[in-house]
């Protein structure tokens, strides 16, 4: 796959994510996908959980690497705790995260996720 085309697969990525249609990301992720959580399944539930917790939560792209199959994106993650998070109960609180997240693609699909977005929203509601 080419960069551009990996960019703009990306892209349409977050996208879904944005508009939390996550039932479509079979599209864009592999059903085997490996790394922080494994299968399409899984990935699907991450992201559920989150948008569960936080109705409102988007992602905002920062910065984008590529480097052969791999794309290694920064964003901005916000959104507002009105649901409870990992045990914790709702709070109210906006928060705001970074979140570093490494992608490998093979066959036209993300076939590794390693990214730290669960630890690093459960960390900023801890520090308040």
């Amino acid at each position: 796959m080419d960069r551009q085309h990996q960019m703009a697969l990306y892209r349409r990525y977050l996208d879904r994510c944005n508009q939390h249609w996550f039932d479509e990301l079979g599209e864009f992720v592999a059903e085997n996908v490996g790394g922080s959580t494994e299968g399409l399944a899984n990935h699907i539930a991450g992201c559920h959980e989150v948008v569960s917790a936080f109705s409102d939560y988007r992602w905002s792209l920062q910065h984008i690497v590529l480097e052969g199959a791999w794309l290694a994106a920064r964003l901005w993650g916000d959104g507002t705790h009105t649901g409870t998070f990992r045990g914790l109960p709702p709070t109210g609180r906006k928060i705001r995260i970074q979140e570093l997240v490494q992608y490998r693609f093979a066959h036209g699909k993300e076939a590794e996720c390693w990214g730290d977005l669960h630890t690093t929203v459960r960390n900023q509601l801890l520090s308040a």
